[in-house]
């Protein structure tokens, strides 16, 4: 299975970008009344998701064939074999499809490209806000508002000695990252849905993004490459790296933050 480095995402990444414009078309178009069913893990899905994973996974199998997707649709429908080695795509269509669901702007398209068990580009897009993030490791990120405007560089940014942003999820926090957030007694808490939470801190608008609890490889990989590309980092709350690509492509749990760390 061949492996990209930094300088072959390049030239991808323009044409990810018009794929991913494409899919956020045909969410929008069908946000108004996609249909929603209950998956056997208990979480929903849409219409909106299945057409633009289908919309995705045929304009990847075009841009790089020899590479092998990873979405979570097909996931839930067959269990994928886990790639440890090689380059491959993890895609989310839909990441928070609850928000989506409940008429709320914070939902995204997720797509990473893994190299060799490791994030190394990565591109969110949210459909509503009509904004883009995007990052190759080693090579920086960047944000973009609306088709036609250019690229503006983003950075994260010194974790403040006082009044530390944390972002968290809307719909899943839990008990042990409640108790993590507790360590920080002067924290600015500010909730969100979906991946957008990895964009604030690569941003430089929040500083840590923790999450103590299970989540899949597809739901955080492009965030970690886009935070990484932007000088922070995604990390075990010990601090060592992240293990993708296990046999259940499971991530207990991460902290993602602004600060220049090795994850």
């Amino acid at each position: 299975m061949p492996s990209l480095d930094a300088a072959a995402c390049a030239p991808l990444m323009e044409e990810l970008t018009k794929l991913t414009a494409q899919a956020a078309e045909t969410i929008l178009d069908l946000a108004s009344g996609s249909d929603v069913r209950i998956k056997a893990d208990g979480s929903p899905v849409t219409a909106a998701d299945e057409a633009a994973e289908s919309l995705i996974c045929a304009g990847l199998q075009r841009l790089a064939p020899a590479l092998p997707i990873i979405s979570e649709e097909q996931a839930a429908r067959q269990k994928p074999t886990a790639i440890v080695r090689g380059s491959y795509f993890l895609v989310d269509p839909l990441d928070g499809t609850r928000e989506f669901i409940a008429g709320r702007d914070e939902y995204t398209i997720n797509i990473a490209l893994m190299c060799d068990g490791a994030p190394l580009l990565g591109i969110i897009c949210a459909p509503a806000l009509h904004l883009t993030w995007r990052g190759i490791v080693g090579r920086g990120a960047d944000r973009t508002a609306g088709s036609g405007t250019a690229p503006v560089q983003i950075h994260s940014r010194p974790r403040p000695s006082r009044e530390v942003v944390i972002v968290v999820s809307r719909s899943h926090l839990d008990t042990h990252t409640r108790a993590y957030i507790d360590g920080f007694p002067e924290a600015k808490l500010v909730q969100s849905g979906s991946s957008i939470k990895f964009c604030r801190v690569a941003e430089g608008a929040a500083d840590i993004y923790p999450r103590l609890a299970p989540t899949r490889d597809w739901d955080i990989a492009a965030g970690h490459a886009i935070l990484k590309a932007a000088g922070g980092g995604v990390t075990a709350p010990d601090g060592s790296p992240l293990h993708y690509a296990t046999s259940d492509l499971l991530i207990p749990d991460f902290i993602a933050s602004g600060q220049p760390i090795t994850g």
